[in-house]
């Protein structure tokens, strides 16, 4: 049981840095390709590469449970990355990482409201009040003192709300039984196809002869395969081992991993402002998150 809890660990740990990495391969990528034209690619590559790995339950389809995929697809796939990738084009992708990484308090107000035995704490209250006074401050950091423009931090915080919604969709697709591999490429799926009207709108045409670079063959293959196709499915089986609640934990760690690499490969400054937000965004995520687990278990033995 405890290697089996202990594998849980080591996948939801793997899956929280590659995570938290992937703002600064976008941001990288946004040099050369609109936020559309990497939403797409990436998905694409990482829905093929699905089902290469499973090819198997293809066209098995549930009317009732379709419309959950197609639900799950919208708003985790399309929205999510769409809003993120956009937020990247205006803010810094530190700020983008820190501001995401609010979504389990999303979460957490959206299950207490369409989810039964889900009640928000005092305590929960207190550290959403700390991360929102943490993302204001991120907000105004210093770089942009001169150049605000807060759009991109606003697109940020829907995209964690985005996220929330996509987190109890999925809650109840876990209860369907469905192979790992099958619904996360049935998820990837809606997401595409509820892509191709925004492409079409945007014209896009993707320059294959860019991926001769190889920086960007690397990050767009790392987004695809990587940070995609086999992060959704190691986050999904880490939850399975773990349990959702003790999961949203390693969400924490991606903010973090985001300030590292966007200051070793992008040249971002950690001005005091942004690391004094960091710091009560992270500290009212924990509050928040050590006092549920505890309401939790206490709960429990009733």
């Amino acid at each position: 049981m405890k290697d089996y809890r202990l594998t849980g660990h080591i996948l939801a740990l793997f899956t929280a840095i590659i995570w938290g990495t992937t703002f600064v391969s976008t941001k990288y990528l946004l040099t050369v390709f609109s936020p559309v034209e990497i939403l797409f690619i990436r998905f694409l590559v990482g829905f093929i590469s699905l089902c290469l790995i499973y090819p198997h339950d293809l066209l098995n389809f549930n009317k009732k449970h379709e419309l959950y995929f197609a639900a799950a697809g919208l708003t985790g796939i399309t929205l999510y990355y769409l809003l993120e990738n956009i937020a990247l084009t205006y803010t810094f992708a530190s700020n983008v990482g820190i501001i995401v990484s609010v979504s389990p308090f999303f979460t957490a107000f959206l299950a207490h409201i369409f989810l039964s035995n889900e009640h928000l704490r005092p305590a929960f209250l207190l550290g959403f009040l700390f991360a929102i006074i943490g993302i204001i401050m991120i907000s105004l950091n210093a770089n942009a003192a001169f150049h605000l423009n807060p759009l991109g931090d606003i697109l940020a915080v829907l995209a964690a709300f985005v996220w929330a919604i996509y987190s109890i969709i999925t809650k109840q697709i876990s209860l369907m039984n469905y192979n790992i591999i099958t619904a996360t490429r049935k998820m990837f799926f809606y997401g595409l196809l509820f892509m191709l009207p925004i492409a079409w709108q945007q014209n896009i045409s993707i320059d294959l002869s860019l991926f001769k670079n190889t920086g960007y063959l690397f990050n767009i293959l790392f987004l695809s395969i990587g940070a995609s196709a086999i992060c959704f499915i190691t986050w999904n089986m880490a939850i399975a081992r773990l349990g959702a609640t003790n999961c949203s934990a390693y969400i924490y760690l991606i903010p973090i991993v985001t300030i590292i690499t966007a200051l070793l490969f992008l040249n971002e400054k950690l001005t005091v402002i942004t690391a004094c937000g960091c710091l009560l965004t992270l500290s009212g995520l924990l509050i928040s998150e050590n006092k549920f687990h505890f309401s939790v278990r206490k709960k429990s033995l009733h």
